[in-house]
């Protein structure tokens, strides 16, 4: 065999071996799905995460978690996401109006819960009392979605004024206010039932808010226009919509969006 020869054969080779190593077990080429996802989402996906990488030999899923008003900013300037899962209907449509969106549908509800330190210090039983004087509270910024839909409920009980005068911080994230009452911070907090994990149980007293006040979050999720890994990403979706990814759902805290 010539120099070129064997040359061409060995180059021949060497691109099997690549086109090989970019295959996944299912034959399909490997591929890692970008997502964004809101904070409180955070354990529930990387539970969903790794059961569709396993049901999904080739794939990768990364995921960038935080507030949904940041991660719409950082889709809408950076166009780096494949999936957007929103804790709030408003971030979802402003990415969908400025940057365009596909196979949108509603995964899961939350609804919200006060938690004070384990010994309750003030004596919080209700959100009345998150209005008594002397009482610190913590809330999520405005337009972070656990402090909007905090707000409204506050709102809705005509609780507002007296209750933001002894709001102590705003917080970026539900992760951000459940460390400020571990810490002792401040006396209460207005988080998602889904942060009441069971780590952060034992860390925390947990108030329930009645039916008539509370306020109920539904969680949209939707492929980002422009993605190169459509098709990855509709079953990402579809998975996370599906019984599987339900289940998890529910055993982090979520409701089902029905």
């Amino acid at each position: 065999m010539s120099k070129r020869s064997a040359f061409l054969a060995l180059s021949f080779l060497l691109l099997v071996a690549c086109s090989k190593s970019a295959t996944g077990a299912n034959g399909g080429s490997s591929q890692t799905l970008t997502v964004f996802a809101a904070s409180s989402l955070t354990k529930a996906f990387g539970a969903i995460g790794s059961d569709f990488q396993a049901a999904n030999p080739g794939a990768k899923v990364t995921f960038d978690f935080g507030p949904s008003d940041g991660l719409a900013n950082q889709i809408e300037s950076e166009g780096t996401a494949d999936v957007f899962a929103s804790a709030s209907g408003t971030w979802m449509d402003d990415v969908q109006s400025k940057t365009g969106v596909a196979d949108r549908t509603d995964f899961a509800k939350n609804r919200l819960v006060i938690i004070t330190p384990p010994d309750n210090p003030a004596g919080v039983q209700s959100l009345a009392d998150l209005a008594r004087p002397g009482v610190s509270v913590v809330l999520a910024a405005e337009g972070v979605p656990v402090g909007d839909y905090a707000r409204q409920a506050l709102d809705a009980a005509g609780l507002s004024k007296q209750v933001l005068a002894n709001v102590v911080s705003n917080e970026q994230d539900d992760a951000s206010l459940v460390a400020k009452i571990t810490a002792g911070e401040a006396d209460a907090a207005i988080v998602y039932a889904s942060d009441v994990t069971s780590t952060v149980a034992p860390q925390v007293n947990a108030v329930k808010i009645p039916d008539g006040q509370n306020v109920i979050a539904t969680y949209p999720i939707a492929v980002i226009d422009g993605t190169s890994h459509a098709d990855l990403a509709k079953s990402f979706i579809a998975y996370v919509s599906g019984s599987a990814g339900q289940a998890t759902l529910a055993t982090y805290g979520f409701l089902p969006p029905a």
